[in-house]
């Protein structure tokens, strides 16, 4: 987590926000919320309110920077290019990997996975240089 971050949690709490609103807000699991809170002395009594306030901005994924919403446009996650790759590779297990495909390599004759690409015919490179120029000969 950010000093951002933790900044903009104090803020939101400060305002009424619920753990789970915030931790929506700012990409983060409600429970990390709830404990930098608790160790913080930003817990509170819950809202007497059945209606939630929700928080009036939108925060980057990574680096928890305030996003800029555009009309018409699909809702930001991340502020840039570079955070969205940084959490992406950070965050696999978190993904919801939807284009993974299964093969059987053309050359070593294994099963493999491959994310992105239904086409692949080789598990590596070195499968292909193998049997691209070397005639074919299995390892």
């Amino acid at each position: 987590m950010t000093n951002e971050q933790k900044n903009q949690i104090a803020t939101l709490r400060q305002k009424g926000c619920g753990y789970a609103t915030i931790a929506q807000a700012l990409g983060l699991s409600k429970s990390t919320v709830t404990s930098h809170c608790q160790r913080n002395n930003l817990g509170g009594m819950k809202s007497s309110t059945t209606t939630p306030v929700a928080p009036d901005k939108k925060y980057c994924k990574e680096c928890g920077k305030v996003l800029m919403q555009l009309s018409g446009r699909k809702e930001s996650k991340f502020c840039s290019k570079d955070c969205r790759v940084k959490w992406w590779n950070s965050n696999q297990e978190k993904v919801n990997k939807k284009a993974v495909y299964t093969f059987t390599c053309t050359f070593c004759v294994k099963t493999f996975t491959a994310y992105g690409n239904s086409n692949r015919k080789y598990c590596s490179h070195d499968c292909y240089i193998r049997d691209r120029f070397e005639g074919g000969e299995t390892v």
